[in-house]
């Protein structure tokens, strides 16, 4: 006779996998893990997306933690961002104790300590990472309206202004070169440019005028410039097939967390122009890692929304998987949520009215289950617990299982900001991204232009009106006419034909 399937087994049936997979933990059934019972994502998966999230302190970051070092094990190369300061530990094997055994135990994983390649790296030079920079033409209106905290309005009288620069070659590598522009702008002079552009009323460009002062202020001027991020280097393989994993720390810039979250999306969207299509491929080429995302998503315009939804929705075919990380999935707009393949939930609060809002809404997001009663087990979690469905090798929805996550095999703790700074001087990249390059751009032509127009003499006759017309060049023959424009443009020809092309969020890649 055949003895009967334990629901614990019958649940595991399901994640089981002919592929390479990641290992979560065990499934837990009336409150035992049977360590036969394993739960995995197929690693052909992890392209597909997915969400962690969780109440504070209920074991989110130990899961990136996992799910990051495998990845890296695999020959996944990660890029993720270190919000709280607390996934430095990546870099070192894991020290053991009472309770990591057990957990190694009851999920039947043999531990063993193991560190992953980190690269540290910081958005901007005041940080104790390699500094990461982007261009303003790179990072475009949309993302930096997110940024500078501007309407719907103002994001598209920024749009014209970033137009406007584009066609007259006038290159926005930095702050000021963009400050120039609108000053130019609202300047006598380019008043008439001004109102050329769509009647962009000068009381709009002031505001964000006054935005990116505010922005340079605060220091938002040190991650915009050069040298800028080459993609290539998020991509990196270890000569032992790992990959590296790129941790982004907030170090200076913990009072504006929305521009951080919102470089990283630059990043994606980066990327997304820089792969090739993939189709279907046996692991990622790259997974990455938004912590607090909901960052991202507050107070954020229809337009960038729209923009990371098309960006998640066609990521995905270049071979890059995105996981979300908030505490809640109300958290993520229900358009890019819907793209999401993987959920790992961990436990939820419910004292509030809007809790239990939120509660519901996320068990209506699951399968149906027998097994467990998702409301009460969604409050029930332990630490380090989650309730999970991921895609199958298939690609179908996997049974809901209540999950006791693997212990991560690297330190769980930070190695301190020391430590991090030897490992970023250390760094091959120290070299390539750590000197700051300010070459001509928009600030330096038009101040060119000023100081050439100020220095030309008068003529001492007047000039008949219409002779003047015919004969006064206009802005664009004014600025291309300029020797340092000149000097400028034989430069940019000579650098493997530069051009702006924008796509996603208004970003301009330039050929490399």
């Amino acid at each position: 006779m055949t003895e009967p399937v334990s629901p614990a087994r019958e649940i595991a049936a399901g994640y089981a996998t002919d592929g390479a997979a990641l290992e979560l933990g065990t499934v837990v059934v009336e409150g035992m893990a049977d360590p036969s019972a394993k739960v995995r994502i197929p690693l052909a998966m992890m392209n597909r997306h997915g969400l962690i999230a969780g109440a504070t302190g209920t074991g989110k970051t130990k899961t990136l933690q996992v799910i990051a070092e495998q990845l890296s094990a695999a020959g996944v190369p990660v890029v993720m961002a270190d919000i709280k300061g607390d996934l430095s530990g990546l870099s070192r094997p894991g020290t053991t104790n009472d309770k990591v055994a057990s957990r190694a135990a009851d999920t039947g994983d043999d531990w063993t300590p193991a560190g992953s390649t980190v690269e540290f790296v910081s958005l901007g030079t005041e940080g104790i990472g390699v500094p990461i920079r982007a261009t303003i033409t790179s990072f475009g209106p949309i993302l930096l309206s997110k940024v500078l905290g501007l309407n719907a309005t103002q994001e598209s009288v920024l749009g014209l202004i970033f137009h406007w620069a584009d066609s007259r070659g006038l290159a926005l590598l930095d702050l000021k070169d963009l400050r120039a522009v609108i000053a130019h702008l609202l300047s006598d002079e380019g008043k008439a440019e001004l109102k050329g552009i769509g009647g962009v009323s000068a009381a709009t460009a002031g505001v964000i005028l006054r935005a990116l002062t505010n922005l340079e202020a605060d220091g938002g001027d040190t991650f915009f410039g050069e040298p800028e991020i080459d993609p290539s280097d998020l991509l990196r393989v270890n000569a032992d097939g790992t990959g590296v994993i790129t941790l982004f720390e907030l170090g200076q810039q913990a009072a504006r967390p929305v521009l951080f979250s919102t470089f990283l999306m630059w990043i994606l969207a980066d990327l997304f122009e820089f792969l090739p299509e993939a189709g279907d491929i046996d692991k990622p080429k790259l997974v990455f890692i938004f912590d607090e995302s909901h960052l991202l998503f507050t107070d954020s315009s229809k337009a960038f929304e729209e923009q990371v939804v098309q960006t998640v929705k066609l990521i995905r075919s270049k071979g890059v998987g995105v996981f979300f990380c908030s505490q809640q999935p109300t958290d993520i707009p229900n358009e890019v949520l819907s793209q999401l393949g993987a959920r790992i939930q961990h436990a939820l609060r419910a004292f509030t009215p809007d809790d239990q809002k939120a509660l519901s809404k996320t068990v209506r997001t699951y399968p149906t289950t027998k097994t467990y009663d998702l409301e009460e087990a969604l409050t029930s979690l332990g630490t380090g617990e989650a309730i999970v469905t991921v895609l199958s090798e298939k690609g179908a929805p996997t049974p809901v299982a209540w999950t006791m996550l693997r212990a991560p095999r690297s330190l769980m703790d930070t190695i301190g900001p020391d430590a991090i700074t030897a490992a970023a001087t250390a760094s091959g990249l120290q070299a390539k991204y750590g000197p700051t390059i300010d070459r001509e751009s928009a600030y330096e032509k038009l101040n060119a232009k000023v100081l050439v127009e100020q220095a030309a003499p008068q003529a001492s006759a007047p000039v008949p009106t219409a002779k003047k017309e015919k004969e006064e060049p206009g802005m664009v023959q004014e600025v291309l006419g300029n020797s340092a424009v000149k000097s400028f443009l034989r430069s940019a020809a000579s650098a493997a034909g530069r051009e702006i092309t924008r796509s996603i969020f208004g970003t301009a890649r330039r050929k490399r």
